[in-house]
């Protein structure tokens, strides 16, 4: 019998709350890592952080009851080690310190407030590209509500890694400018010309559906052609459609054809066609940085 070590991780990012009690197998010298239950709140902090800087008192109030819940989860999980991190969203709000406050006084879950690079770092542990060879680059591209976070690698590590204030929330809300797209294509441009051979890499939920939508296989990456179709297929439905006829989640509908187009500006600008999704992300992460720390400390 495999031994089984157990973790779990909290992600507060700006469109949903998510709690992921996962399992690592050690067999050999390779671990398997099993997500055993994952719950997502859609909370949308982004809604508030992003308009007004602030998160609202009807927002601060769920997110602290989902804390509390999913304190009393992890109890009787009884994991060796979890983590919390927050990102765009309590990194922008004015409240994001009084707020963590809060967590901490009413469910007793320390959260850590983490910035960009810190955010692709960890998302960086999941090591994805050890799944797909064939390239001599990879970029890990992660969409949240607020931000979108890329890292560049080869041959295992880490070239570079960058933040940049454009979400799908914020898309949505009018709040990109075109400076901000500016930033990114240059930076996209400077960073991959080194590189002939490069590949995507996707993370989020936005992502793993428009995967799903495109009914590709596990372990096959998704064309940018592929894509295109599927975010003209979207545009023929509204959002209340979206949900009602293809099953999106309400908080999936809205902002899913703003993340296919953030992810199709970054591989134009990269000379990017494909993306693999292997259907992670910084929960994920957390779980591989916990485990690894747990293995160190041994």
């Amino acid at each position: 019998m495999d031994s089984q070590l157990k973790f779990a991780a909290i992600d507060i990012g700006s469109n949903a709350v998510r709690l992921l009690l996962s399992g690592v197998f050690e067999d050999g010298d390779s671990p398997t890592f099993r997500k055993m239950s994952l719950i997502r709140m859609p909370i949308r902090l982004g809604d508030d952080a992003f308009t007004q800087k602030h998160i609202s008192e009807n927002k601060v109030i769920q997110l602290v009851k989902a804390m509390v819940g999913f304190n009393q989860l992890i109890d009787s999980f009884q994991p060796l080690k979890f983590m919390a991190c927050a990102t765009s969203a309590m990194r922008e709000a004015e409240n994001g310190p009084q707020i963590r406050e809060q967590i901490v006084n009413e469910s007793g879950i320390d959260v850590e407030i983490i910035n960009g690079k810190k955010e692709a770092q960890i998302i960086f542990e999941n090591k994805s590209s050890d799944m797909f060879g064939g390239n001599n680059a990879y970029l890990y591209v992660d969409i949240g509500g607020g931000s979108t976070e890329i890292t560049l690698f080869s041959q295992g590590r880490i070239i570079t890694s960058g933040s940049f204030n454009i979400g799908t929330i914020r898309l949505l809300e009018g709040l990109v400018t075109k400076a901000y797209w500016k930033q990114m294509k240059e930076w996209l441009k400077n960073f991959t010309a080194p590189y002939s051979s490069i590949a995507a890499i996707g993370s989020g939920g936005n992502i793993n559906k428009v995967f799903r939508l495109a009914n590709s296989k596990i372990g096959k990456p998704l064309s940018d052609n592929k894509m295109m179709k599927v975010r003209r297929f979207l545009k023929y439905f509204t959002v209340e459609q979206r949900i009602r006829e293809l099953g999106l989640r309400p908080d999936r509908a809205d902002v899913i054809i703003p993340a296919l187009d953030i992810y199709l500006k970054i591989m134009k600008w990269a000379g990017i066609r494909k993306i693999y999704v292997p259907q992670i992300g910084l929960a994920d992460g957390i779980v591989r940085v916990l485990y690894k720390n747990y293995k160190t400390s041994q």
